[in-house]
């Protein structure tokens, strides 16, 4: 029977089998009578997405007063549920996605905190209380590769000129993307900025394979100087970015 520690694209913890390429944390939100259970959304405004290892070390499961490890199908997954790459574990992609937010707002520094403050706000409903999948409304038109939209009753990924369903099962079956006209995001707008200006999320196998792009290999995280998975840009998608098919590694904080 599967665990309660997979996060899908709205936020929520759920038991389901899909593997995960991903670890991350909302700090310690774990406990009950076994020990095992999830009690709260978040003790931390940062939440974060990690390799599944990191240097040799493993992220302990259910470790009491330690922080709760999740689980993500794919990196789409994770910024959609609004998570931000880990600065420790995976500082290439940390610099790059916190670059691309400066980009995008034209803010110098950034430091992690201060990420952390800007996406937390951007996940809290109403009234300032934490709830599950937090939308807001965009153009079709004006979304890059790698956003996740409620579309046809529940999450799809936009890739290219088409969206692909997500399910507890894994990504389904891709359909036409409209040129224009209003949706509702789920990723937050701060993400969905950073993927416009040049953030590379990394999207499962089966998502890319679904709308016909080739699957590639390779270090999700390159460290500078080191050359980062070629792939193609989105076709014809306005500030459409690339997306990548490499899987974590390892994490912490």
């Amino acid at each position: 029977m599967p665990e309660r520690n997979r996060v899908t694209p709205l936020g929520e913890v759920v038991a389901v089998p899909l593997r995960g390429a991903w670890t991350g944390n909302r700090g310690v939100v774990h406990g009950g009578a076994s020990g095992r259970e999830i009690v709260r959304s978040h003790t931390t405004t940062a939440w974060i997405v990690c390799a599944l290892e990191y240097r040799g070390w493993v992220a302990p499961r259910w470790a009491p007063g330690r922080w709760t490890a999740l689980f993500f199908h794919d990196e789409a997954v994770a910024l959609a549920a609004g998570h931000r790459p880990c600065a420790l574990c995976r500082r290439p992609a940390f610099t790059a996605f916190r670059d691309a937010v400066r980009a995008a707002t034209g803010r110098t520094g950034l430091r992690a905190p201060e990420l952390d403050r800007v996406l937390h706000a951007e996940r809290l409903g109403p009234g300032r209380g934490p709830r599950a999948g937090r939308t807001h409304r965009a153009d079709w038109a004006g979304l890059p590769d790698g956003v996740v939209v409620l579309d046809g009753g529940g999450p799809r990924l936009v890739l290219e000129d088409r969206t692909v369903a997500w399910t507890a099962q894994g990504y389904g079956a891709a359909l036409p993307r409209p040129a224009a006209g209003p949706v509702v995001v789920v990723t937050p707008p701060t993400t969905v900025a950073a993927l416009r200006h040049g953030y590379r999320v990394q999207v499962d196998p089966c998502a890319l394979s679904a709308v016909g792009r080739a699957v590639d290999g390779g270090d999700p995280d390159p460290a500078p100087g080191r050359t980062a998975v070629p792939t193609p840009t989105s076709g014809g998608v306005p500030g459409g970015v690339g997306v990548r098919s490499g899987a974590g590694q390892g994490g912490t904080h």
